[in-house]
Protein backbone atom coordinates (compact mmCIF):
# COMPACT_ATOMS: atom_id res chain seq x y z
CA UNK A 1 0.00 0.00 0.00
CA UNK A 2 2.46 2.73 0.62
CA UNK A 3 3.90 2.38 -2.93
CA UNK A 4 0.82 4.11 -4.34
CA UNK A 5 1.53 7.54 -3.47
CA UNK A 6 4.59 7.00 -4.63
CA UNK A 7 3.67 6.24 -7.94
CA UNK A 8 1.04 9.12 -8.11
CA UNK A 9 3.83 11.45 -7.16
CA UNK A 10 6.50 11.10 -9.85
CA UNK A 11 4.14 11.59 -12.74
CA UNK A 12 2.87 15.05 -11.22
CA UNK A 13 6.35 15.94 -10.83
CA UNK A 14 7.16 15.16 -14.31
CA UNK A 15 4.14 17.05 -15.34
CA UNK A 16 5.27 20.14 -12.82
CA UNK A 17 8.30 20.01 -14.61
CA UNK A 18 7.33 19.60 -18.02
CA UNK A 19 5.74 23.24 -17.76
CA UNK A 20 8.93 25.04 -16.52
CA UNK A 21 12.39 25.49 -17.21
CA UNK A 22 13.54 23.00 -14.71
CA UNK A 23 17.00 22.66 -15.08
CA UNK A 24 17.79 26.16 -16.07
CA UNK A 25 16.53 27.31 -12.88
CA UNK A 26 18.16 23.95 -10.68
CA UNK A 27 21.70 25.26 -12.11
CA UNK A 28 21.11 28.89 -11.63
CA UNK A 29 20.37 28.29 -8.01
CA UNK A 30 22.72 25.91 -7.42
CA UNK A 31 25.78 28.51 -8.97
CA UNK A 32 24.13 30.68 -6.14
CA UNK A 33 24.74 28.44 -3.58
CA UNK A 34 28.25 27.40 -4.96
CA UNK A 35 29.49 31.22 -5.00
CA UNK A 36 27.70 31.36 -1.57
CA UNK A 37 29.59 28.47 -0.01
CA UNK A 38 32.84 29.85 -1.59
CA UNK A 39 32.61 33.30 0.41
CA UNK A 40 33.31 31.08 3.84
CA UNK A 41 36.82 29.51 2.07
CA UNK A 42 39.31 29.96 4.48
CA UNK A 43 42.13 30.60 1.55
CA UNK A 44 44.22 33.94 0.82
CA UNK A 45 43.11 34.08 -2.63
CA UNK A 46 39.43 35.13 -0.88
CA UNK A 47 38.82 38.72 -1.97
CA UNK A 48 35.93 41.18 -0.16
CA UNK A 49 35.01 44.27 -1.69
CA UNK A 50 32.52 47.26 -1.24
CA UNK A 51 31.06 47.41 2.87
CA UNK A 52 32.73 43.87 4.66
CA UNK A 53 31.98 42.33 1.07
CA UNK A 54 28.20 43.24 0.79
CA UNK A 55 28.30 42.71 -2.92
CA UNK A 56 30.03 39.00 -2.26
CA UNK A 57 27.21 38.37 -0.19
CA UNK A 58 23.89 40.21 -2.49
CA UNK A 59 24.80 38.75 -6.05
CA UNK A 60 25.21 35.50 -5.07
CA UNK A 61 21.93 35.16 -3.03
CA UNK A 62 19.96 37.11 -5.84
CA UNK A 63 21.61 34.19 -8.14
CA UNK A 64 19.44 31.57 -6.25
CA UNK A 65 16.27 33.91 -5.30
CA UNK A 66 16.47 34.24 -9.75
CA UNK A 67 16.76 30.94 -9.80
CA UNK A 68 14.33 30.10 -7.47
CA UNK A 69 11.66 32.60 -8.93
CA UNK A 70 12.08 30.72 -12.42
CA UNK A 71 10.75 27.70 -10.99
CA UNK A 72 8.03 29.03 -9.47
CA UNK A 73 7.12 31.84 -11.55
CA UNK A 74 8.06 30.49 -15.27
CA UNK A 75 6.19 33.00 -17.20
CA UNK A 76 8.65 36.13 -16.15
CA UNK A 77 11.95 33.62 -17.40
CA UNK A 78 13.34 36.29 -20.05
CA UNK A 79 13.60 38.80 -17.78
CA UNK A 80 14.72 36.35 -14.97
CA UNK A 81 17.12 34.69 -17.13
CA UNK A 82 18.68 38.34 -18.17
CA UNK A 83 18.74 39.10 -14.79
CA UNK A 84 20.54 36.13 -13.85
CA UNK A 85 22.98 36.37 -16.26
CA UNK A 86 24.36 40.32 -15.43
CA UNK A 87 24.19 39.19 -11.70
CA UNK A 88 26.38 35.79 -12.51
CA UNK A 89 28.95 37.53 -14.17
CA UNK A 90 29.05 40.20 -11.69
CA UNK A 91 30.21 37.60 -9.39
CA UNK A 92 33.00 37.43 -11.39
CA UNK A 93 34.23 40.70 -9.85
CA UNK A 94 33.04 40.36 -6.51
CA UNK A 95 32.71 36.61 -5.09
CA UNK A 96 36.30 35.04 -5.68
CA UNK A 97 36.01 34.95 -9.46
CA UNK A 98 32.28 33.64 -9.58
CA UNK A 99 32.79 30.84 -6.83
CA UNK A 100 36.43 29.70 -8.64
CA UNK A 101 34.53 29.24 -12.13
CA UNK A 102 32.06 27.19 -10.75
CA UNK A 103 29.68 28.58 -9.73
CA UNK A 104 29.72 31.20 -12.69
CA UNK A 105 29.63 28.48 -15.23
CA UNK A 106 26.43 26.84 -13.55
CA UNK A 107 24.79 30.13 -13.37
CA UNK A 108 25.53 31.44 -17.15
CA UNK A 109 24.84 27.96 -18.33
CA UNK A 110 21.10 27.84 -16.40
CA UNK A 111 20.92 31.02 -17.58
CA UNK A 112 21.30 30.64 -21.13
CA UNK A 113 18.81 27.39 -20.48
CA UNK A 114 15.89 29.01 -19.11
CA UNK A 115 16.43 31.71 -21.66
CA UNK A 116 16.26 29.37 -24.56
CA UNK A 117 13.39 27.42 -23.00
CA UNK A 118 9.99 27.32 -25.46
CA UNK A 119 6.69 26.51 -22.97
CA UNK A 120 4.22 25.81 -26.17
CA UNK A 121 6.58 22.78 -27.65
CA UNK A 122 5.35 19.65 -28.17
CA UNK A 123 7.26 16.99 -26.47
CA UNK A 124 10.34 15.32 -27.98
CA UNK A 125 9.29 11.64 -29.36
CA UNK A 126 12.47 9.00 -29.52
CA UNK A 127 13.77 7.76 -32.80
CA UNK A 128 12.53 4.35 -31.28
CA UNK A 129 9.09 5.83 -31.21
CA UNK A 130 9.43 7.59 -34.92
CA UNK A 131 10.58 4.64 -36.21
CA UNK A 132 7.63 2.20 -35.62
CA UNK A 133 5.40 5.13 -36.67
CA UNK A 134 6.81 5.43 -39.75
CA UNK A 135 5.48 2.03 -41.39
CA UNK A 136 1.88 2.48 -38.82
CA UNK A 137 1.80 5.99 -40.93
CA UNK A 138 2.15 5.07 -43.97
CA UNK A 139 -0.31 1.89 -43.77
CA UNK A 140 1.95 -0.29 -45.41
CA UNK A 141 1.97 1.26 -48.28
CA UNK A 142 5.57 1.55 -49.72
CA UNK A 143 6.46 -1.08 -47.47
CA UNK A 144 8.37 -4.08 -48.35
CA UNK A 145 10.87 -5.33 -51.74
CA UNK A 146 10.28 -3.35 -54.81
CA UNK A 147 7.85 -0.37 -52.75
CA UNK A 148 8.84 2.32 -55.68
CA UNK A 149 7.37 0.33 -58.51
CA UNK A 150 4.13 0.84 -60.29
CA UNK A 151 1.80 -1.93 -60.70
CA UNK A 152 -0.84 -1.71 -63.13
CA UNK A 153 -4.42 -2.02 -61.10
CA UNK A 154 -5.70 -5.57 -62.27
CA UNK A 155 -9.04 -3.73 -63.58
CA UNK A 156 -7.64 -1.75 -65.95
CA UNK A 157 -7.60 -3.64 -69.33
Amino acid sequence: MPDRPRQALRPAFRGWRARRPFWGGLLLALGGIEILLTEKASLKVVMHIGMQGLAGYLLPTLMVLLGLLVLFNPSQRLFYSITGILVTLGTWLTSNLGGFFIGLLLGAVGSCLTFGWLPDQEPRVSRRKRREQAPAAAGGVGAGVGAGRSRPSPDVP
